[in-house]
C-alpha cells in the first residue's frame, strides 16, 4: 500500500522495526529514568546508516548486531538533530538487504512536569507531596521516552520490562507475566539476567544500592504504533471489575488505577467501561484483543484522556466522579470520555491511520445513546459537536478534515474541532443517509479487512461500500478533502422550491475564488402531502442548484433531523412559519429539528445572511419549549450575543432582560431542589434555567444562590447546594462578594480532597471576582501557584469576566515567552491562544494583536491564531452591521409586550 515516503519529514525505510524489547528503570526519588531498548529490524535496503526518532534523551551505548554478518558493531559516528528530533547512527559494515538485525541503545532521561513523553505527576497525600511517572506519547512524544521509529505506519510488537522500587506499582499495555524483587548487590545465582540489566543501567549512590528494587516483565503486545505504547510507575491503588465477551464468553479483568487519595471516585468510570466494551464488541463484531483493559487517572495531563492500548490514561476531571456529589454534567462527562477512549481500542488501535493526515479515521460516532437513551445523546451531539464544528469551519482559515501534516508542529494543531467534531459529524451524516445498521456493518467490514494494519480514507469508504452498494467516495470525498461546508439557500415558487449551495463563511457570502467546491449533499427533505402524511426524501444535491416539487402551502423543511453538515437559509417568512409549527405541541418537527433551527438562525445572523432580530424572534416563538436541549441551544446563542456585545451596555441590558423573561419562569416552575425521581431532562433544565437567570442578574435567583453559599462557608455543610448548582453558586458568590468569598474559592481549589468538578468551579469563581485586588492577585498566581494543566481554566475564566477580558489578554502577552516555553510540545498551547484572545471586539484590539504576533514564530499555533484573528474580524463586522437591528427589536418587543 505504501512505498518509501517521499516527504523529508518522514523517516527513511531502509530498515523497519519489527519488535522492541524495552527496559525502563524509574527513579522517582531523583526524577530520572534509564533504559535499554533492543529493536529487531527488517533490512529492506542495504545500508550502513540507521535513522530513527529521538528527543530530549542522553544516548550512551549504541550497538548493531547483524544476523547475516554474524557480528556486533558499535556506531562510529552519530548525530542528534534536536529540530527534526532524529538520531543518525553510522556503522562500519553495511547491513545486507533482506536481512535482519538488532539495534541496542542505552539512554537516560529526566522526569519533568512536561506532560509529554515519560513525565512525572504529583499529588498531596497525608500531608506530603508524592510523585509518580506516566507516559503521554500521542502524537510524537514516544521518541522523548525511548529511541524508536515514531510513526503510526511503523507498527511493531513490544515486550516491556520495568525496574522500580519494590513498594511501587508498574503498569503497561499488557498484563505482567512476572515480577521479581531484587537488590543491586545480588549475586549471579540470585539475579541471572538481572545482573546485566542492573550493571548497564547503574546505581548512582549508596542509597540506591541499599534500596529494594523489583523488575516487572509484561507480556508482548500485538503489532501497534508507538503513540499508543504506555507505562507508568508509582504508588497506585486500584478497583477491579470484569466483563464477559459476548462473542467468546471470555472474562477479562477491568481495572481503574489512581493514587490512593481519589480511588473511591473511580467506581462510576469502571461501570461505564464494563458497559461500553461489551457493546462495542457486538457492534463491531470483533472481540477486544488484549487480556485486560486498565485505566490510570492522572493529576497532571495535557489532553483530556488518551487511548493507550490496554492502559487508558486521563486527567482527574475525565474519570473521577464523587459518589456523594453526583451532578448530571460530570456524570455525562465521565461517560463520554470513557466511551470515547474504549472505542479507540478498535478505531486507532486495532486499525490505525497511515499518517496524521488521516487522524479522523481514529475517531468514531460514539453510540452511547443506545446505552443511555434518556440522555438523548444524538440530539445533544448537535450543540456539543456539530455546531461547534460548523462555527470553526465557517472561517477561511479553517482546514480540511484530511489535512497535510508536514511536521510535529502541524500535527499537534490538528487535534481540534475539525479533526474530531466535524469528522464525527460527517460520519453521522453518512450513517443517517445510508442507514445506521448498514453503516455499522460497513465499519465492521473496514476494521476486519485491516486488522493490526494501517489505513487511508479510501479503505473506510470501501468497507461501507461493501455493506451499502453505494459509491461512498463520490458522496463523501469533498466533505473530507475540502475546507468548509455549504449553506443551502431555499427559494420558493408555486411549483416547489429551488435549492442552491454555496460555501458558508461567518464573514458573509463567499467570493467566487473561495466558492469552488460542489458538495454532494443529503438533503433529507421533510414534507407533508395532501393526506397529511409526513415523508422524508433521501435526495442528494450534487450540483450548484436544483429544483424540487414541494407543496409549499404545507410544512416542509430541509435537513430533517439535523444530520446534515450545512446551514439552511429560508426566507424570513418561511423561517418564522417553521418556528411556529415547531412550537406546536404536536409538531412534525423533531427535537433535533428544533435545536438545529435555533443554531442556524443565529449563525445566519452572524454571517449577515439574515438579521439578529429574526434569530431573536425564533427564540421568542419557542419560549414555550419543554425540552432541555432546545433551551440549551437557546442559552448558548443568547450567551454568544452577550459575549459579542459585551461593551455595549444598552445591548447587554436588553439581552439580559430577555434572558430573565425566558428563564425566570422556568426557575419558578422547577425550583432549586433536585429529586431522585427527576428525569435527566428536568434536572438539566433546572440547572440551566438557574444559571441563565443568575448570569442575567435576576436579583431573587442571585440572592438565593448567595444565601446557600454563605451557609456553606459558615458551616462547612454543602448539603444546601445541590451538586448540579455548585458551579453557578460559587461563581455567583465570588462575583457578588469580596475578598472572603475569593479566598474561600482559592482554598477550595488548593484542597487536594476537592473533587475535580468543584475544583474547576473554584477556578472559574476566582476569575469571576469584580474585586480589582483579587484579580490583581490572580495573575501571578496563574504563573506560580497552579498546575500547568489548570492554567487554561484560569484564562478561560478571566475571559468570561467582562471586566478582565483585556487585562487577561495583556497578561498573556506580557508573559508570552514564559507560557510558550512552559507549554512547549503540548496540545493545549493552541487553546491558550484562542481562549485568551477570541472575545476581543474592536479594531484597536485587532491591530494590537497583529502587531504583537508580527515578528513571532507562530508555526506551533498558526491555525489557532489565524482562526482567532478571523473570528475577531467577524465580530467587528457583526457589531457594526447588527447593533441597530438589535436595539430596534428590543423596542418592538417591548411595545408588543405592553400592547
Amino acid at each position: 500500500m505504501t512505498g518509501v515516503p517521499s516527504d523529508d519529514f518522514r523517516l527513511p525505510l531502509d530498515v523497519k522495526p519489527k519488535h522492541y524489547d524495552l527496559t525502563i528503570k524509574t527513579d522517582l526519588n531523583n526524577d530520572v529514568y534509564e533504559g535499554v531498548v533492543k529493536i529487531d529490524l527488517e533490512v529492506k535496503k542495504q545500508t550502513s546508516t540507521i535513522v530513527l526518532n529521538v528527543a530530549d534523551l542522553e544516548i550512551s551505548d549504541v550497538v548493531l548486531r547483524s544476523h547475516a554478518l554474524k557480528n556486533e558493531q558499535p556506531d562510529t559516528a552519530r548525530s542528534l538533530d534536536a529540530k527534526s528530533e532524529r538520531g543518525t547512527f553510522c556503522f562500519p559494515n553495511a547491513l545486507p538487504a533482506s536481512s535482519e538485525a538488532t539495534l541496542s541503545i542505552t539512554f537516560t532521561g529526566k522526569l519533568s512536569g512536561s506532560m509529554l513523553g515519560y513525565y512525572k505527576s504529583s499529588f498531596q497525600h497525608d500531608g506530603s507531596t508524592k510523585s509518580y511517572a506516566l507516559t503521554q506519547f500521542e502524537p510524537t512524544a514516544a521518541r522523548r521516552a525511548f529511541p524508536c521509529w515514531d510513526e503510526p505506519l511503523l507498527k511493531a510488537t513490544f515486550a516491556i520490562a520495568m525496574i522500580s522500587r519494590a513498594d511501587t506499582v508498574n503498569l503497561s499495555n499488557m498484563p505482567a507475566m512476572s515480577e521479581e524483587v531484587c537488590t543491586a548487590g545480588m549475586t549471579d545465582n540470585e539475579g541471572n539476567a538481572l545482573l546485566a540489566l542492573f550493571s548497564k543501567l547503574g546505581f548512582h549512590d549508596e542509597v540506591q544500592v541499599k534500596d529494594e528494587w523489583k523488575i516487572t516483565r509484561f507480556k508482548t503486545t500485538p503489532p501497534m504504533s508507538t503513540y499508543i505504547v504506555a507505562y507508568a510507575n508509582g504508588h497506585f491503588s486500584y478497583i477491579e471489575g470484569s466483563y464477559t465477551s459476548p462473542l467468546s464468553g471470555a472474562i477479562r479483568p477491568l481495572r481503574i488505577y489512581s493514587t490512593p487519595d481519589v480511588i473511591r471516585q473511580t467506581q462510576y468510570a469502571l461501570e461505564v467501561k464494563a458497559k461500553v466494551i461489551s457493546y462495542y464488541e457486538q457492534i463491531f463484531d470483533i472481540e477486544y484483543p488484549l487480556p485486560k483493559l486498565d485505566t490510570l487517572v492522572a493529576h497532571d495531563f495535557d489532553a483530556g484522556a488518551m487511548e493507550n492500548w490496554g492502559l487508558i490514561t486521563g486527567r482527574t476531571s475525565a474519570f473521577l466522579l464523587d459518589p456523594d456529589r453526583v451532578d448530571v454534567a460530570m456524570r455525562k462527562r465521565v461517560t463520554v470520555f470513557m466511551s470515547h477512549e474504549v472505542a479507540h481500542m478498535w478505531f486507532g488501535n486495532i486499525t490505525t491511520m497511515e499518517w496524521w493526515d488521516y487522524l479522523y479515521l481514529n475517531e468514531e460516532v460514539i453510540i452511547v445513546g443506545t446505552i443511555y437513551p434518556e440522555w438523548k445523546v444524538d440530539s445533544e451531539f448537535i450543540s456539543e459537536n456539530l455546531n461547534d464544528a460548523l462555527e470553526l469551519d465557517a472561517k477561511l482559515s479553517s482546514h480540511p478534515i484530511e489535512v497535510h501534516c508536514p511536521d510535529a508542529n502541524q500535527i499537534n494543531q490538528i487535534f481540534d474541532s475539525l479533526s474530531y467534531a466535524k469528522a464525527a459529524s460527517v460520519l453521522r451524516m453518512l450513517s443517517n443517509h445510508v442507514g445506521q445498521e448498514r453503516f455499522l456493518k460497513g465499519v465492521s467490514t473496514y476494521l476486519k479487512d485491516h486488522l493490526y494494519a494501517n489505513t487511508v480514507t479510501g479503505d473506510l469508504w470501501e468497507g461501507i461500500r461493501k455493506s451499502t452498494d453505494i459509491k461512498v467516495s463520490e458522496l463523501m470525498d469533498n466533505w473530507i478533502t475540502k475546507t468548509g461546508f455549504p449553506i443551502l439557500s431555499v427559494t420558493e415558487s408555486k411549483d416547489g422550491i429551488r435549492v442552491r449551495q454555496d460555501r458558508f463563511l461567518e464573514t458573509g457570502p463567499a467570493e467566487e475564488k473561495d466558492n469552488q467546491t460542489i458538495w454532494s449533499i443529503p438533503l433529507a427533505l421533510l414534507s407533508v402531502d395532501g393526506t397529511e402524511k409526513v415523508k422524508v426524501d433521501n435526495i442528494v444535491l450534487n450540483t450548484r442548484e436544483a429544483s424540487f416539487n414541494v407543496d409549499t402551502r404545507r410544512p416542509f423543511k430541509l435537513n430533517a433531523g439535523t444530520f446534515g453538515v450545512y446551514r439552511v437559509h429560508y426566507s424570513e417568512e418561511r423561517l418564522f412559519r417553521i418556528a411556529r409549527e415547531a412550537a406546536d405541541g404536536d409538531s412534525i418537527y423533531s427535537l433535533n429539528d428544533r435545536i438545529g433551527l435555533v443554531h442556524d438562525a443565529m449563525a445566519l445572523a452572524k454571517s449577515g445572511h439574515a438579521s439578529v432580530s429574526s434569530a431573536l424572534t425564533v427564540v421568542d416563538i419557542l419560549r414555550g419549549e419543554q425540552e432541555f436541549l432546545v433551551w440549551d441551544s437557546i442559552s448558548r446563542n443568547l450567551h454568544l450575543l452577550v459575549s459579542t456585545w459585551w461593551e455595549h451596555e444598552d445591548i447587554t441590558h436588553g439581552l439580559n432582560k430577555f434572558r430573565r423573561d425566558l428563564f425566570v419562569p422556568l426557575v419558578k416552575r422547577l425550583g432549586f431542589e433536585y429529586s431522585l425521581s427527576d428525569s435527566v431532562d428536568i434536572s438539566q433544565l433546572r440547572t440551566r434555567a438557574i444559571e441563565q437567570a443568575a448570569n442575567a442578574g435576576d436579583s431573587d435567583v442571585v440572592a438565593e444562590l448567595r444565601r446557600r453559599f454563605k451557609h456553606y462557608m459558615e458551616s462547612g455543610d454543602r448539603a444546601a447546594i445541590p451538586a448540579d448548582l455548585f458551579r453557578i453558586s460559587i461563581i455567583t458568590a465570588v462575583k457578588q462578594g469580596r475578598r472572603e468569598e475569593y479566598e474561600f474559592a482559592k482554598a477550595l481549589y488548593e484542597n487536594p480532597t476537592t473533587p475535580p468538578s468543584e475544583s474547576i468551579s473554584a477556578m472559574y469563581a476566582m476569575c469571576a471576582s469584580l474585586d480589582a485586588s483579587c484579580i490583581k492577585d490572580t495573575f501571578p498566581y496563574i504563573l506560580n501557584g497552579v498546575r500547568k494543566q489548570d492554567i487554561i481554566y484560569f484564562l478561560l475564566g478571566l475571559q468570561r469576566n467582562h471586566q478582565t477580558r483585556r487585562s487577561s489578554a495583556r497578561f498573556v502577552m506580557d508573559n508570552f515567552s514564559e507560557l510558550e516555553k512552559r507549554f512547549e510540545g503540548n496540545f493545549s498551547f493552541k487553546d491558550v491562544i484562542s481562549g485568551t484572545f477570541c472575545n476581543l471586539s474592536t479594531r484597536v484590539d485587532y491591530e494590537i494583536l497583529e502587531e504583537f504576533f508580527k515578528d513571532k514564530d507562530t508555526s506551533r499555533y498558526h491555525y489557532a491564531l489565524s482562526q482567532t484573528m478571523e473570528a475577531l474580524r467577524a465580530s467587528i463586522a457583526w457589531i457594526d452591521r447588527s447593533t441597530r437591528d438589535i436595539v430596534e427589536w428590543f423596542v418592538r418587543n417591548e411595545r408588543e409586550a405592553m400592547s
